[in-house]
């Protein structure tokens, strides 16, 4: 689900090294001899795609000998889907030869991860790497197997990373964090928020599928990326937003005035929560807005009336998609035909089609009223995110790496947000 505005790096493909999906098994050094061969007779490589491959633990190793002489080149890796048919305790001795190698790559600004499966067993080297990764911009990390405690392991190491980056002299932090079907939950949330909110530079979030609550999206959005005014992509698809989460995100929308793409699909905004997002949308400055995806949120007529009267107001004025498919308001609505004309005046633009509208269910809705309730009760037990800040600045890179899935949850539990 990476799209091409996802820190596409453009990188030649004379400089460009890729064995990507030819499903190789390297078990040994006969698998891969070729492959290392290719590689050592490459000069000026910038660009290494091992994707859709099985790596062996022995391979590994050769592997990452074979790319330490592209050490001062090597701008990207891809390393998505390299683990097929493999035990789960491979993964991370895998990953303890090639990790431990790439941190030492001064211009490796993007990795990606993802479709391999990380999880708690897998997350020592993943979490030291991101700790120490001083050049890494780009980070793809989707399909992981990775739940609450993987995930907030994975949020303390891009605090680490911003810290390491402050101390090393550089000035570029992290622009992409892309980490969806996953599990993170809320029990993830404290950590990854003062992960992102410390890289100032943040321009992608992507959080699709991860099972997150109101109180976790009301928490990530106004403790952690409010402080991120950079910031041209949100997604957070298929997680639960309700009004909760909707409150502040309409609250601290303003705050990411360089916006392209914002993504709520299928994310239960309901209808109080989707009038205040789209209240905002029609308040504040989103000059460079392209893409609104609001598909399966329980909208309805008085938000569509908003969004087509901003519209036509002329805000907004860069808009080129506009996703409303599967919510509460008719197809012949006046409204519909509002946003069309005004698309088709600009001569650009387009509404999906329509053909998944609901009916209004007023029991529904009540008892959504009352899960907001509860979901506004837990964000406000929550833990300070000022404090946790202050005791992950008391570790260095190595403290805690070891410690046991017990430490953490004991840990996690005092924060946990329900």
């Amino acid at each position: 689900m990476v799209s091409a505005t996802d820190a596409q790096l453009n990188i030649p493909a004379e400089e460009t090294f890729s064995i990507a999906h030819k499903q190789y098994k390297f078990n040994g050094l006969e698998d891969i001899a070729s492959v290392l061969d290719d590689l050592k007779k490459r000069t000026n490589l910038k660009k290494v795609d091992l994707s859709g491959n099985s790596l062996g633990v022995e391979c590994s190793k050769l592997l990452s000998e074979a790319l330490e002489a592209h050490r001062d080149t090597l701008v990207e890796i891809d390393l998505s889907d390299l683990y097929t048919a493999r035990l789960n305790t491979e993964i991370p001795q895998s990953l303890s030869y090639i990790l431990p190698t790439l941190v030492k790559f001064p211009n490796l600004i993007k990795i990606n991860l993802s479709d391999n499966a990380i999880g708690l067993q897998a997350i020592e080297p993943v979490e030291s790497y991101l700790a120490e990764a001083v050049a890494l911009q780009h980070l793809i990390l989707s399909n992981n197997g990775m739940g609450p405690f993987a995930g907030a392991r994975i949020g303390t190491s891009l605090f680490k990373l911003a810290k390491a980056k402050a101390d090393n002299g550089i000035t570029t932090s992290l622009k992409t964090f892309v980490c969806g079907r996953n599990r993170l939950e809320n029990g993830s949330i404290n950590h990854l928020s003062v992960g992102l909110r410390n890289h100032k530079d943040l321009e992608i979030v992507r959080l699709y599928q991860n099972g997150i609550r109101p109180a976790g999206i009301a928490k990530l959005v106004s403790q952690g990326l409010s402080h991120n005014s950079s910031l041209k992509v949100l997604d957070l698809q298929d997680n639960t937003v309700t009004t909760v989460g909707a409150d502040q995100i309409a609250i601290y929308l303003g705050r990411w005035p360089k916006l392209v793409e914002i993504n709520f699909n299928d994310s239960l905004l309901k209808p109080r929560g989707s009038l205040l997002v789209s209240k905002a949308l029609s308040e504040v400055e989103l000059p460079l807005l392209k893409s609104v995806r609001l598909q399966y949120n329980e909208l309805e007529a008085d938000a569509l009336e908003v969004i087509a009267t901003t519209l036509s107001k002329g805000k907004l004025p860069k808009l080129t998609l506009l996703e409303l498919n599967g919510n509460r308001f008719e197809e012949e609505s006046e409204f519909v035909d509002q946003i069309k004309e005004t698309f088709e005046t600009r001569g650009e633009g387009e509404l999906d089609e329509l053909d998944e509208l609901e009916e209004i269910d007023s029991d529904e809705d009540e008892d959504d009223d009352e899960d907001d309730d509860e979901s506004q009760d837990a964000l406000e037990e929550d833990l300070d995110l000022d404090q946790l800040e202050k005791e992950l600045s008391g570790l260095s890179v190595d403290e805690g790496k070891d410690a046991s899935v017990d430490d953490l949850a004991a840990e996690l539990s005092k924060t946990h947000l329900k």
